[in-house]
C-alpha cells in the first residue's frame, strides 16, 4: 500500500530528517531525574537499540543543562531539550549541544526573549518544536472557544508559530496534543490544512500500557494512513522501551518502517506446560537488538507455540519454530523437526538459528 504523504517543509534534527518525504521517525522522552547522568544515558541507549530515532530531555534548571551537555556527548541519537518559562535555559541548552528545542514561545516572555532563543537556534540551525497541549492552552483562547477544542489547539499553535516566523525563522515543527482520539485526529487534520510545517504526532496523557497503546495507535494510525505526520511519540505511563516498541510496530504495520522481528506466538490454553508468553517476549526483545546492530540480516519467520495440537502445524509454516511440551520444546527448521531442547535453552537456540539463517538461494 502506497501512502500519499502530505507535502511539507523538511527540517533536520541532528541529522535525522523530518518532513519533506523523509521516513517517519520515532521519539520518546526520558523520565529519569534530569541530574542523573547515568540513568538518562541508560534510557537513551536502551531506546536507541530498539529503533528510537530521537529522545527528548526536560531541562528545568542550570544544573540540568550541565548534565544535558554530558549526556549529549555520549548519546547515540540526537537529543531535544524541553524548555518551559526560562528562555535562558533554551539558549544554554543550544550551547550545550541540543539538536532541537521544544518550547512554547508565548510562555518564555516578550519579543526580546523569543528573539534571543531564535538567534541562538539560527546560529546552529536548531529546529524548534511548538508543542501545544490541551491542558495548557492560553486563557484567552480557552475562554474564546469554551474548551480545548481542535480549533483552539490549532489557533494556539499557529499563534506561537507566528512569534517565531516574525523573527524570520522557519526551522519549525508542530504538535497539538490532547488525551482523546477524536479531538487528536480533528486537530491534526485542521493543522495539516493550515500550514506546511512538519507535524509531530501524539496523544498526550494517553494512559497506561493497554489503553495508551490503543488510543495512540488508533489516532496516529488514522492520521498516518491519511499521509499526515512526520514524527511520532507514543506517550505511555510505562517504561520508555514500551513506548518505542509500540511506535516502531505502528510504523511497521502500515509499511512506514522496515520489518523487524517476525514472531508468531499462540495465545496459550490449558494444555500449555511452558512459558510461551515469556519466551516470545524475550525472543522479540533479543531480535530487536540484533536487527538494530545488523540491519541487513535476514528476517526469518519465527513461531513460538505452546503445545502439540496446533504447534507442529504452525511450526511447518515458519522458518524457525518451537512447539512446547512439558518443560521442553521441539525445534523445527523450515518445517522439519530437528531436535528437542530444554525450555531454559530455547531463547538462546532460537536467536542462534536466526543469526545463522540464510534466505533460499543466498
Amino acid at each position: 500500500m502506497d501512502l500519499n504523504r502530505r507535502d511539507c517543509r523538511q527540517i533536520s534534527v541532528g541529522g535525522v530528517l523530518i518532513g519533506g518525504g523523509a521516513p517517519v521517525s520515532v521519539q520518546t522522552m526520558a523520565n529519569a531525574h534530569p541530574l542523573d547522568e547515568a540513568a538518562l544515558l541508560q534510557q537513551i541507549v536502551e531506546s536507541a537499540e530498539i529503533g528510537c530515532d530521537l529522545v527528548r530531555l526536560t531541562v528545568p534548571d542550570a544544573e540540568a543543562v550541565k548534565v544535558f551537555k554530558l549526556v549529549r556527548k555520549q548519546s547515540p541519537v540526537p537529543l531535544i531539550a524541553d524548555i518551559h518559562f526560562d528562555y535562558r535555559l533554551a539558549v544554554a541548552s543550544i550551547e550545550a549541544g541540543a539538536d532541537g528545542l521544544r518550547i512554547n514561545p508565548g510562555n518564555i516572555g516578550g519579543d526580546d526573549r523569543v528573539k534571543a532563543v531564535v538567534d541562538a537556534a539560527r546560529k546552529n540551525k536548531i529546529p524548534i518544536r511548538i508543542g501545544v497541549n490541551g491542558g495548557s492552552l492560553e486563557k484567552d483562547i480557552l475562554n474564546r472557544h469554551g474548551a480545548p477544542t481542535a480549533e483552539a489547539l490549532v489557533e494556539s499553535a499557529l499563534h506561537h508559530v507566528a512569534l517565531i516566523e516574525a523573527q524570520g525563522y522557519h526551522e519549525i515543527k508542530i504538535s497539538v496534543k490532547v488525551s482523546d482520539v477524536l479531538r487528536t485526529i480533528e486537530a491534526y487534520r485542521l493543522l495539516a490544512e493550515r500550514c506546511d510545517y512538519p507535524l509531530h504526532l501524539g496523544v498526550t496523557e494517553a494512559g497506561t500500557f493497554l489503553p495508551g497503546t490503543v488510543r495512540s495507535c488508533v489516532a496516529m494510525g488514522a492520521l498516518l494512513l491519511e499521509g499526515i505526520g512526520d514524527t511520532i511519540r507514543v506517550s505511555l505511563t510505562d517504561k520508555l522501551v514500551k513506548e518505542v516498541r509500540v511506535g516502531v510496530e505502528l510504523l511497521r504495520s502500515i509499511g512506514l518502517r522496515a520489518p523487524g522481528a517476525s514472531v508468531t506466538s499462540c495465545p496459550t490454553c490449558g494444555r500449555t506446560r511452558v512459558d510461551v508468553a515469556g519466551l516470545a517476549t524475550k525472543v522479540e526483545e533479543r531480535l530487536e537488538k540484533f536487527y538494530f546492530e545488523n540491519p541487513d540480516a535476514a528476517h526469518p519467520h519465527v513461531a513460538v507455540m505452546g503445545c502439540i495440537v496446533n504447534g507442529p502445524g504452525e511450526a511447518k509454516e515458519a522458518d524457525i519454530a518451537v512447539a512446547g511440551g512439558d518443560g521442553k520444546f521441539f525445534l523445527y527448521l523450515k518445517g522439519e523437526r530437528v531436535k528437542i531442547i530444554d525450555e531454559a535453552d530455547a531463547l538462546d537456540e532460537i536467536v542462534k538459528q536466526v543469526k545463522d539463517f540464510r534466505e533460499e538461494g543466498s
